[in-house]
């Protein structure tokens, strides 16, 4: 089966479209995968294609305005959920034209607009939450085929976080008898999922790390008026505030134990508005710089804090996403982990391009959903079981 994978991250820059074959895999019912709480047996599963779109520019605005807003029209947020769609579907029939293949069903992540994994009061309650836009009923509609969508309340439902998802895409192509493996995504949150070697699905646990590219870009766009340090030449050209760094690591988030996720209610305005100050009257390549230096060491922190308890146990972490792109990330990157004992590859060396990842995992999911087989991991989003995800909008 041909499945496209939709991905529109929470750097909001655009839309990923990943094309798979996914083949077998769907032994078990859903009865017994709820009742055990373990994995099916694994598909197979081939990457074949990727295309990026970036939204237009009006679009991103409104999206990144609407994310974690604290004042927004639901009139406008229910027309964006529509037409986000609009967009979605355009981006899958372009790229089923461009690579000549059609695809039988979608996997579409949407638009995080508000990520709240962990119960907070809410009128009397405790309540976790997560919404997703991009109108799933009107992507099936004008592709033809059946989407899954909405992927995430279901692990919530059951106690989880609601994310990491990425990980059982991880286990699948990344575990290994000998090797135990880092794999960590850097999108505009960084996650990474902790693959030891000859694990079963429970041993797999994941996090997100802190911010990706969300810091980054946000000081780049305030100081600069670019919406991103392209290749990292900005950051290059800086000098690091350690002092900076060093403060911005104290931020709780840093030191909350796992399982945890994060979007822009831990890393967007407010905390670019108290970085910046921080900053003060620094140049603004050193804020860049600075800010490089933060994904790059929150990542490395959340290693030595929560993840390497010996060293060897792990040798390599395998890097994907959009921060890839960023040389200078990618350099500090590398020297964080080096006392760790890690050598820093990318999942493109194993016939996965980094910009696809995410949105090849989301074809995975829903090929799983499309099977009644669950496939979040348990281990990783703290929830109590197993769980099918998202919801199936038919043609």
């Amino acid at each position: 089966m041909i499945v496209a994978g939709v991905m529109s991250g929470t750097s909001a820059d655009g839309i990923n479209v990943a094309l798979v074959q996914i083949e077998g895999g769907s032994g078990g019912t859903e009865t017994t995968a709820k009742t055990t709480g373990t994995l099916p047996r694994l598909p197979q599963f081939k990457f074949l294609a990727h295309a990026e779109y970036p939204y237009p520019k009006n679009v991103r605005q409104a999206v990144l305005a609407a994310m974690n807003a604290t004042d927004a029209s639901v009139a406008d947020l229910s027309r964006l959920n529509f037409l986000l769609a609009e967009l979605y579907a355009k981006a899958v029939l372009l790229t089923q034209r461009q690579f000549r293949m059609k695809v039988e069903l979608v996997g579409c992540h949407g638009q995080t607009l508000y990520h709240q994994g962990k119960p907070a009061p809410f009128l009397g309650f405790k309540v976790a939450a997560t919404w997703q836009i991009g109108e799933g009923a009107a992507l099936a509609a004008r592709l033809g085929v059946p989407v899954v969508s909405d992927f995430r309340p279901a692990d919530i439902a059951r106690g989880g976080h609601g994310a990491p998802l990425v990980p059982f895409l991880d286990y699948l192509l990344y575990r290994d008898n000998r090797v135990g493996r880092i794999v960590q995504n850097i999108g505009g949150i960084a996650n990474l999922t902790a693959v030891p070697r000859n694990a079963s699905p429970g041993q797999v646990f994941a996090f997100d790390t802190g911010p990706g590219n969300m810091v980054i870009d946000a000081v780049t766009e305030q100081r600069f008026g670019k919406p991103y340090d392209r290749d990292g030449t900005i950051a290059a050209s800086g000098e690091v505030l350690e002092s900076v760094v060093t403060q911005a690591l104290r931020a709780p988030f840093f030191r909350q134990k796992p399982p945890k996720t994060a979007g822009r209610e831990e890393f967007g305005r407010e905390f670019v508005r108290d970085f910046l100050k921080r900053c003060g009257r620094a140049n603004g390549r050193d804020a860049v710089a600075s800010a490089t230096a933060l994904t790059a060491r929150s990542i490395a922190d959340a290693l030595k804090r929560f993840v390497i308890r010996r060293r060897g146990a792990f040798s390599e972490m395998i890097v994907s996403g959009g921060g890839t792109k960023n040389s200078t990330l990618m350099a500090s990157l590398a020297m964080a982990i080096r006392p760790l004992g890690l050598q820093l590859r990318f999942s493109d060396e194993f016939g996965l391009p980094s910009q696809a990842k995410e949105a090849a995992a989301f074809a995975l999911l829903a090929y799983q959903t499309w099977n009644r087989q669950p496939s979040n991991i348990p281990s990783a989003t703290g929830a109590k079981s197993a769980a099918i995800l998202g919801k199936i909008s038919h043609a």
